[in-house]
Formats: structure tokens, sequence, C-alpha cells
């Protein structure tokens, strides 16, 4: 694939280019290269920190039906249009839009742990919050396109873990979350927030907490770029991913579901894909950081339960541009630089530091 687009210095920029548009291998390692002492600087503190924290204090009986009752006023309240929408189930969550007005969310529940199927709408409700507020009328052409993966990936991390892992949603949200669950009157909002914002080394991506979520991609980019160009042998990815995963978080893979084959991108061919996931996580820091600047009033909003001006600012300067910049371009143009690792950084630091 990569011969076939053609590319100027490695073959890994023609494969990212199919998700990241103006994205370079060369960009990328400089970040990730930047995040990754900075990360692991926190990891050890934010796991001491969060030790005191009982793995199952969220642990109990939440019927289904309550989840859906409260996932739905949570996503109606932070703008999502239910008559141009709809949630279902499925054992992966994920977005689809099948056309203009026409934006599809799901998620997945556990009976035993209301936030599985919570955080899943949150994350998936900002990128349906995206597609909906791109324009319809230029539905199916650039303008009215979503211009990449790492943009897109921004709106779902910002929705679920700037807003939604914050004390003040909890605050906010703890005696709705009550009256569906009562379990949760023995826990105060702090002890809410305390128990989701937990951080553990875990096997699978999709679970991991904010600290150690980036570290699965960047060992995942480092596996791809050496397989394009290379420097290793399809073979020999588990044992190589295993070696790497022991090394950086600290646990033994026992089996290839818990390592290199947990997810479907690689089965689907979609290299180039999994970097996008960490660059919406310093595109979201960083557009929540400058959405804060340019509304002093913003963080009393989000106490309030208020979300209607950090989703307007969204509007303007992400969703409405729809593929008119690159996503290079739409950050300067929305934040004044570039994407950088320091605000996300300085987030991680600031909660668990």
């Amino acid at each position: 694939m990569a011969d076939c687009w053609g590319y100027q210095e490695s073959p890994y920029d023609a494969l990212l280019e199919g998700h990241e548009p103006g994205a370079t291998a060369a960009q990328i390692r400089d970040l990730f290269s930047e995040l990754r002492p900075a990360t692991a600087s926190i990891l050890g503190p934010a796991v001491e920190k969060s030790a005191a924290v009982p793995e199952d204090l969220l642990k109990g009986h939440y019927p289904i039906a309550a989840q859906q009752a409260f996932n739905r006023k949570v996503a109606e309240a932070i703008g999502f249009d239910f008559s141009a929408g709809r949630v279902d189930t499925t054992t992966h969550p994920f977005c689809s839009t099948l056309g203009a007005g026409d934006c599809r969310l799901t998620t997945r529940y556990n009976e035993n742990d209301f936030t599985q199927s919570l955080y899943g709408i949150l994350h998936e409700a900002g990128h349906g919050l995206y597609e909906q507020g791109l324009s319809a009328e230029d539905f199916g052409t650039p303008l009215g396109s979503a211009v990449s993966l790492g943009i897109h990936e921004s709106q779902s991390r910002l929705w679920e873990n700037h807003v939604g892992r914050n004390r003040a949603f909890w605050e906010h949200w703890h005696p709705v979350a009550c009256e569906s669950f009562p379990e949760l009157q023995a826990l105060s909002p702090e002890q809410i927030t305390a128990a989701v914002n937990r951080v553990r080394p875990s096997f699978i991506r999709v679970e991991a907490d904010l600290v150690t979520y980036d570290l699965h991609i960047l060992l995942r980019f480092e596996i791809e770029m050496k397989l394009v160009e290379g420097e290793l042998k399809v073979v020999d990815v588990p044992a190589f991913w295993n070696e790497e995963f022991e090394r950086v978080l600290g646990l033994k893979v026992t089996k290839d579901a818990d390592g290199c084959l947990q997810d479907i991108h690689w089965s689907l061919g979609a290299l180039g894909y999994f970097p996008t996931y960490t660059l919406g996580n310093l595109n979201s820091a960083q557009l929540m950081h400058r959405a804060g600047e340019e509304n002093p009033s913003l963080a009393g909003e989000l106490q309030r339960g208020q979300y209607q001006g950090l989703l307007k600012w969204l509007r303007e300067k992400v969703h409405s541009q729809g593929s008119r910049y690159t996503p290079q371009d739409l950050m300067r143009h929305a934040t004044g630089e570039p994407t950088s690792t320091r605000h996300h950084v300085d987030f991680l630091r600031q909660k668990f530091l």
C-alpha cells in the first residue's frame, strides 16, 4: 500500500496519511519521544496515589435499564441530539454516521460496573457531537467531513476525560446518579471521582487509565514502524510485544488476546491508525486549555452542569471547519499552536501529582 501511494521518507508516512493527513512518522516520533519519559515519571506516583482507592469501590448491581436512562440524560445534557441519532449495544463501543441527521452511538454494559457504559457513551457522544456539528448541507464534501482521526479522537477524549472524569462532573451529577443507582448514596462525589481516575497498569488498551493509555499506543507505534521499515518480522511480534509490555508496564502477558491481538486494527490492515489515539489525547488537552483561556467562566459552567458554552466553542473552532484546514492548521487556528505534548502532560501532572 505504501509503495502504491508513495512517500518521501518513511513508508509509514503513506499509511499515516490515510488517517492523519499531513502527519509524518518523524513528527510523531518527536512528539512521542517527549511524551514517553514525561508519562513514565507520572506513572509511579499516580499508582501510589491510587493505591488508597479500593479497586472494587464502585462494584455493585446496576440494572442495564437504569444505566441506559442515566447515560441518555448525560448525553443529552452535553448536547447530543437524539432526534438525529440513537444508542445501541455492542461488544466494542463505536460511533457511526450513516448520513446527515443519522448518527449512531453504541456502548456495552456491565451490571456490576456502570462506568463502562457511561464512559463509553461520553466517549462516543464526543464523536457524535463532532459528526452532528459538521455542515449537513455539505455532507459528503470536504467541508462536511471530519478532517482526521486525531481531531475526531480529541473530541471523544475531551468529553470523556476532561469533562466526565472531572470532580465538577460528579459534584453536579451525583444526585441524579443516586436516583438511578441508589448504591451510590453511600459514596461522595469525591470518592467516585477518585475511583474513575484510579491508575493501575492493565493489559487491555480500551480499559486503560489516563496515565497508562498512551503507553499502549507508543508500543503499537514502535511495532508498526519496525514492521513497515523491515526491522521486525510479523512472526516475532508477540514476543517483542510481551517483552516490551512487561518492561514498560510491569505486567507479564500470558496470551496474545491480552497482548498484540487484543485490537482489530492490524487484522483490518489499518496500520498508521494507532498514533491518532494519542494525538487525540494531546489535542483534547490543548483544546480544553484554550477553551478555558477564552472563556474564564468555563470552570463554573461545568460545575453547574452547563455544557453549552464549551460545545459552542468546539462547534466554532473545530466542528464547523470540516476539512477546511489540515489537522495541524486546524489546531493552530483553534489554539494558536500546533499539537504539543505540553498541555496533556500538565493535565496529568495536575490531576495525579
